[in-house]
C-alpha cells in the first residue's frame, strides 16, 4: 500500500509554498499528494451565519481554499496524482489522525493573516510533536525552497533514538540524488563518578572520537542498504541546536529524529527541535522514533 504525502492547507502563501515543496517531493518519490484543510472556525461560522440559499459559509470556504491548492499543485506537476479532502474539525486533531496512514506530513510555517499565522505556527509546531509520521515544515531562504544546495543536512543524536530518522534521510538522498551531511555536534561535559571510561575532564580528542564512533554506528546500516548515497560525516564541538542552524543555511532539508518519553503523551521535541523549526533557512523534519 503507498501510503500518500499528506499536505495541510489554509489559503495562505506559506501554505501555497508548502504545496510546492510537496509537489517536488511526491514526484521525486512516486507518492500521491492528499490536500488537506481541517478547521472548526469555519463549523461554528457556518452554524451561525447562511450567505444566501447556498446554506453555511462552511460549505464554501473549503472549496475557495482547495480548489485553488489543487489547481496549482496540477499545474506544478500534472504527473503527481492530487487528491483533496475537507474536515469540519480541530486541525492537530485531524492532521495527527491522518499520520497514521501518511508517508510524511508537510505543513507550512505561517497561516493567513496576523492571528492566523500564529494559530497556524502552533499547529505545526503540535504536529511536528506529536505525530506518528515524518513531519516536514516548509519555511526558510529561497535556495533551500527550491533545493539549490542539492545537499540534505541530517543531525544525529542518540544511534537508538535515530534509526528512523536515519533511514528516512537515507531515502530522501536516494531520490534526490543529492550529499547527505551528517552532523554530530558533541560537548566536553563536566567529569562525573558515574563516568570512568575517560579522564576527569577528558580531552578534547577523547570525546570527539567518542562522537565519531557513535556517529558511525548510527549510519553503518543504512550506508551499507543505500551504497549509491553520497556521504559526508562530520562532527562539530558546541550545542547542536547552534550547529545545525548555522549548517542549515547550505542545506535544502534539514533533519532530525524524535523520540517519544515513556508515561508522556507525544514526541520529545527537543530544543533543538524548536530552534529549528522556529529559525531554520530551509525546511525541517521532524521523524519520530516511535519503538
Amino acid at each position: 500500500m503507498v501510503l500518500p504525502l499528506v499536505v495541510g492547507v489554509d489559503g495562505s502563501e506559506a501554505g501555497l509554498l508548502a504545496v510546492d515543496w510537496a509537489v517536488d517531493e511526491a514526484a521525486r518519490l512516486g507518492l500521491p499528494l492528499r490536500l488537506l484543510y481541517a478547521s472548526l472556525w469555519e463549523l461554528y461560522e457556518g452554524a451561525a451565519r447562511q450567505e444566501g440559499p447556498e446554506g453555511p459559509a462552511a460549505r464554501v470556504v473549503p472549496e475557495n481554499i482547495l480548489g485553488p491548492a489543487a489547481e496549482r499543485a496540477r499545474s506544478r506537476n500534472p504527473e503527481v496524482g492530487v487528491s483533496t479532502s475537507a474536515v469540519a474539525d480541530d486541525a492537530v486533531s485531524v492532521l495527527l489522525s491522518e499520520s497514521r496512514n501518511a508517508s510524511a506530513l508537510v505543513t507550512g510555517a505561517h497561516g493567513r493573516g496576523q492571528v492566523a499565522g500564529l494559530l497556524l505556527g502552533s499547529v505545526s509546531l503540535a504536529v511536528a510533536a506529536r505525530a506518528y509520521c515524518p513531519v516536514v515544515v516548509v519555511r526558510g531562504d529561497k535556495a533551500g525552497l527550491e533545493g539549490a544546495h542539492e545537499r540534505i543536512l541530517l543531525g544525529v543524536a542518540d544511534p537508538e533514538a535515530n534509526s528512523e530518522a536515519v533511514r528516512f534521510a537515507f531515502r530522501t538522498a536516494a531520490a534526490r540524488k543529492c550529499l547527505l551531511f551528517v552532523l554530530r555536534a558533541w560537548r566536553r561535559p563536566s567529569y562525573t563518578a558515574a563516568d570512568r571510561s575517560l579522564p576527569p575532564g577528558g580531552s578534547s580528542r577523547c570525546w570527539e572520537e567518542r562522537a565519531s564512533a557513535l556517529l558511525d554506528a548510527a549510519l553503518h546500516d543504512a550506508v551499507a542498504d543505500h551504497p549509491e548515497v553520497r556521504v559526508r560525516r562530520k562532527t562539530i564541538e558546541g550545542p547542536a541546536r547552534k550547529v545545525l542552524l548555522r549548517h542549515s543555511a547550505a542545506a535544502d532539508l534539514v533533519i532530525i529524529g524524535a523520540r517519544r518519553r515513556h508515561g508522556h503523551f507525544g514526541l520529545q521535541l527537543s530544543r533543538v527541535g524548536h530552534t529549528l523549526l522556529h529559525h531554520a533557512d530551509c525546511p525541517v523534519a521532524i521523524v519520530p522514533q516511535l519503538s
